[in-house]
């Protein structure tokens, strides 16, 4: 399959946004994209030296070492975002963390907090900051990771999917509640993204069922129309999209990025 074209969309050159967990994964492939797109970036990130190099290789843009679960640091680093960057257009709530793998029996009540505060609990965080900077913009987006795990079941990732659910939520509500201000709230669902996390992911879920690596892989391929996994930068594409001038009236959307991922 070729590669496709570069898609230079309209509005996005000197939008301010926050990419959270924006110096890893997704998170920078998202930051990758809005760079080139001419956007003024402010990542966060838990990875001191990813978020070094980030810096390094966006042209200087504005890093800090923040926990979204953190209220705090949160509050503290959207005060730098404002002081550096003279506002905000739009936040990208990309942090999460995959969370355990594991029967309901065998997933400690610590790990289940761990997952819903940075998946969910961190996006409420994020936007309960971010919110005041867009109205005083004059309007902005919101766009959210939430996970194809956010419309369906997912055994042995119990944590994870009601994370995800919940982030479905809190984007429709938010959407409600904040048109009026012109600010945009959608989601964006990946589904089986390539790359080390799903990696993981898949070897984890092998072990927790009595499988083989190949066979888990085969498994999840199976369960997806195109039959192939989709990239960051698919992602990140869509996230460029919902920011630009043509997802000027896309709000309280939940859009997957996924091949079709028919179930999980």
């Amino acid at each position: 399959m070729s590669e496709p074209k570069k898609l230079n969309l309209p509005g996005l050159s000197g939008q301010r946004v926050v990419v959270t967990a924006g110096a890893n994964g997704i998170g920078l492939a998202i930051a990758r994209e809005l760079h080139s797109q001419g956007a003024r970036l402010a990542l966060c990130d838990v990875d001191a030296k990813a978020l070094e190099l980030a810096s390094a290789e966006l042209g200087g843009c504005m890093t800090r070492l923040t926990d979204v679960s953190d209220e705090a640091a949160v509050e503290t680093f959207f005060q730098e975002v404002k002081s550096e960057l003279g506002g905000l257009d739009a936040l990208i709530n990309n942090a999460g963390i995959a969370g355990p793998t594991g029967g309901v029996e065998d997933i400690s009540v610590e790990s289940w907090r761990r997952c819903i505060d940075i998946c969910l609990t961190g996006q409420f965080i994020c936007a309960h900051n971010a919110v005041p900077m867009l109205k005083a913009s004059g309007g902005g987006s919101i766009v959210s990771m939430s996970s194809v795990a956010g419309k369906y079941g997912y055994a042995y990732r119990t944590p994870y999917s009601a994370a995800k659910f919940g982030v479905i939520g809190l984007t429709q509500s938010l959407a409600k509640e904040l048109g009026p201000d012109n600010i945009r709230v959608n989601a964006i669902l990946p589904g089986i993204v390539s790359g080390a996390r799903m990696e993981g992911v898949i070897r984890d879920r092998a072990n927790a069922t009595g499988v083989s690596y190949d066979e888990m892989e085969q498994d999840y391929l199976a369960k997806i129309s195109l039959r192939r996994m989709v990239t960051m930068e698919d992602v990140a594409t869509m996230t460029a999209f919902l920011l630009s001038d043509a997802g000027a009236n896309l709000s309280g959307q939940s859009l997957a990025v996924d091949g079709n991922v028919e179930t999980l």
